[in-house]
């Protein structure tokens, strides 16, 4: 399609005329034409139509050439540098915007974000409407263990019920195929819970003694968002990893970060990271994301589940479970919900920025 685009580009520029062009425009032209491998006598013809407003010299043809431009279309940029010999030079390009880090809060302020947003987590549950979603599940392995190499294993479509603050998970679909009265624990593979408020509250809850320390401020789904540290120690640790086939149950110390809404003070990501496991337990090392976006159910925002990623290594492999969290619909008797497998959330939906 935009091989086609500048194909009627160049016919428009025949029949109109020669077209004034500066030296930026024509160096973005170039760099174009060489990305969609346009026929270097195609546009060589096309630059015959363009006149220079401003001095193309030597130095920057050189630099055309270098871009991947052809034999003919460097004779035709000569042709140009030719013409505009008596021109003036280009403007110098704009200096780039100079970035002022933002200062972090300072250590009182930090306190107080914390327990505002220990607040919001602790009332989190009985905040939440009951409701119905979609929870889809793809899982994936990577056979070396390093990875880099990942191979798609399946996707479980799954009706998600929270009732009463309390969740139903029942398996819809596999691979797209229909199945009843499966449970998600018996299709084998990483699993996880804790998604709707379980993780969030076992960092904030006072006997968790988390430590909070200031890590750097980001930009999360267009909002600026803060960002802290924290550590819990093994002894207050309630984060279980089970290993399904020796059914060994251990409970490390772990840490991660929080993001906390600047606005709002509500936690909109959370990273989690099990340290210190014993070197003979199967899973040797286990990575955890959420990220909560609003999701509208009836006529109200509630900030919800988005997405989970859970990595898995031992000692052969590793496994990828990404999670996402779809078409939220408000609980009633008889409530229905179209179950069909949505396509998977763009990365930039989960993407810390700058």
């Amino acid at each position: 399609m935009r091989c086609l685009l500048l194909l009627v580009t160049a016919f428009s520029i025949t029949a109109a005329g020669e077209m004034p062009l500066t030296v930026q425009k024509l160096t973005d032209f170039i760099r174009s034409a060489v990305q969609l491998k346009q026929p270097d006598k195609q546009v060589a013809e096309t630059l015959r139509h363009f006149r220079m407003v401003e001095k193309l010299d030597d130095r920057k043809i050189e630099e055309l050439q270098s871009l991947g431009a052809g034999p003919k279309t460097v004779a035709a940029l000569k042709e140009l540098g030719d013409a505009s010999a008596g021109m003036t030079e280009p403007a110098p390009p704009a200096p780039k915007p100079v970035v002022i880090p933002l200062e972090p809060p300072d250590s009182d302020e930090q306190g107080k974000i914390i327990e505002q947003a220990r607040e919001y987590v602790l009332n989190y549950t009985k905040s939440l409407p009951n409701f119905i979603c979609v929870q889809v599940t793809r899982r994936d392995l990577d056979r070396g263990g390093s990875g880099s190499s990942w191979y798609h294993l399946d996707t479980i479509t799954a009706r998600l019920s929270y009732n009463g603050q309390h969740e139903d998970y029942e398996v819809i679909l596999k691979d797209n195929q229909p199945v009843t009265n499966v449970k998600i624990e018996q299709l084998g593979g990483t699993v996880s819970a804790g998604e709707f408020g379980t993780m969030m509250s076992e960092i904030f809850e006072t006997e968790s003694q988390a430590l909070f320390s200031w890590d750097h401020w980001a930009t999360l789904r267009g909002r600026r968002t803060y960002v802290f540290a924290y550590d819990i120690e093994q002894q207050y640790s309630k984060y279980h990893i089970l290993e399904t086939d020796t059914k060994r149950e251990i409970v490390p110390a772990y840490r991660g970060l929080v993001y906390i809404d600047r606005d709002t003070k509500a936690v909109t990501k959370i990273t989690l990271n099990p340290y210190n496991i014993p070197s003979d337990f199967p899973i040797h090392d286990a990575r955890e994301s959420l990220d909560y976006d609003l999701q509208a159910i009836g006529d109200t925002q509630y900030m919800l589940p988005l997405k989970a990623v859970l990595t898995s290594k031992l000692t052969r492999f590793m496994t990828k479970n990404e999670i996402e969290f779809r078409l939220y619909r408000k609980f009633e008797t008889g409530s229905t919900i179209k179950f069909d497998t949505p396509d998977a959330l763009p990365d930039d939906q989960t993407k810390e920025k700058p």
